[in-house]
């Protein structure tokens, strides 16, 4: 009953939103009372799940987010963004530049969390479309298809390392494998899906376009814009480089802890930028702080509905509605890969969070798994990869999508959501497939 009462406060926020026109925060906010009422939360259990959701999600992502629209905002108004596309367009050419965001979006996903990745990468996919006309779609869903799949699927990225650990699986292993997997997932759902996006009409935020366009011999220069752009990428594949080879706890290992964290990598990555972009091209402090302060101003919106979407998040947490599905099909009489994907893809339509579905999966079947005679390994990938299917509403990564790419809900659906569809079921197949060699 309560996935019943879950599908139909899907429906009617979709109504809200498209039909009734109500902005999506408060339409979340109604939703979310609506379903957790419905499911038998206490009224203020429900006040409390939003307050606790809301904090949840903007605690974290308001730093990123903040910190990300600033340093995307300087990359752009500086000339550093021109400089870096110039430098791609020069090295692989205009007809391979979704190659070169692809690489960029599966080397920078590997040491960080899937948003973290997005903000980071996502102006130079926006300045890579303006500067070469290439349809904006057509450019980023390589990239964004890169991101998913390191996050579902390769160690030593948190979430398929947690569910390695879970499953007593060897973690090497798991990359190998998982990095057979990512290849189709990533070229079917990146490089082929991405070129029926054509007609769908995206444009990039006013806060990343270059109001003021330079000449080339006024650009900063390729390797400093290169450096500042990705310097968050830099300092937490850094960290987890030296704290793989040093002693947990120790000073050095502890420094590397705080340096790489994605909150304090973004805030040096704006301080630094400040002085490479800014200061050192010839602004003042003043002009360069107003700068940073236009590209956050324009993404408050981005945040209130990325809160809404937690909110909705923690009530559906908080009902209890993940354990029941996941109870419900864990007793089905069925493959373990298929049953290890079907419980993760379910618990993410419902819940929308791919962290979740995946911990949630990784509870009920951690017993399991050791009864079976299906290599660990190959659960982790096939979890990882029903985490990632169809996001939706319910989802901020869908919404995160949607506002930074200004797409309508619909188009939303026909590109975020069939990319994400498509990774996790190419991914799953990949995974049967590795299953039927070694087996």
């Amino acid at each position: 009953m309560n996935i019943v009462i879950v599908l139909a406060g899907i429906v009617v926020l979709l109504l809200l939103i498209s039909w009734v026109k109500i902005h999506p925060f408060i339409a979340f906010i109604l939703v979310s009372i609506g379903i957790g009422l419905s499911v038998g939360l206490e009224p203020m259990e429900v006040i409390t799940s939003l307050k606790v959701g809301m904090g949840d999600t903007l605690g974290y992502l308001v730093l990123i987010l903040g910190l990300g629209a600033m340093l995307g905002k300087i990359v752009a108004d500086s000339g550093a963004a021109n400089a870096i596309t110039n430098t791609l367009v020069d090295k692989f050419g205009k007809k391979n530049l979704q190659l070169a965001l692809m690489l960029a979006g599966f080397v920078v996903g590997i040491p960080m969390f899937y948003t973290v990745g997005f903000v980071v990468l996502v102006p130079l996919v926006f300045a890579v479309a303006a500067t070469t006309g290439l349809p904006l779609l057509y450019v980023g869903i390589p990239m964004l298809a890169s991101l998913s799949v390191t996050h579902g699927f390769l160690p030593p990225h948190p979430a398929p390392t947690d569910l390695a650990n879970k499953f007593g699986a060897d973690l090497g292993l798991t990359l190998l494998y998982g990095l057979i997997a990512a290849v189709p997932a990533i070229l079917v759902a990146g490089l082929v899906f991405s070129k029926t996006l054509k007609n769908i009409k995206a444009s990039v935020p006013k806060e990343f376009l270059n109001s003021e366009p330079m000449p080339n011999d006024q650009l900063p220069g390729a390797g400093i814009s290169f450096i500042t752009a990705l310097l968050p990428v830099i300092l937490m594949a850094g960290a987890t480089l030296i704290k793989m080879s040093v002693v947990e706890g120790s000073p050095v290992y502890e420094t590397a802890n705080f340096l790489g964290d994605p909150v304090m990598a973004m805030l040096l990555a704006v301080l630094i930028a400040t002085f490479t972009l800014g200061i050192n091209q010839g602004r003042n402090m003043k002009d360069t702080m107003d700068t940073m302060v236009a590209g956050v101003r324009d993404i408050t919106l981005v945040l209130l509905v990325i809160a809404g979407a937690g909110g909705l998040k923690q009530i559906l947490k908080d009902s209890m509605v993940a354990d029941q599905i996941a109870n419900a099909l864990s007793t089905a009489d069925v493959s373990p890969l298929l049953l290890a994907w079907g419980i993760a893809s379910i618990i993410r339509v419902c819940v929308g969070s791919a962290t979740v579905a995946g911990q949630t999966t990784a509870g009920i079947l951690a017993a399991f798994v050791a009864t079976v005679d299906t290599p660990p390994e190959l659960m982790v990938l096939a979890v990882g990869a029903g985490s990632l299917m169809f996001s939706h509403v319910n989802d901020t990564g869908f919404w995160l999508f949607k506002e930074y790419f200004q797409v309508s809900i619909k188009d939303t659906f026909r590109s975020w959501t069939a990319m994400e569809t498509i990774v996790s079921t190419v991914g799953f197949l990949a995974v049967l497939a590795i299953d039927a060699v070694i087996g």
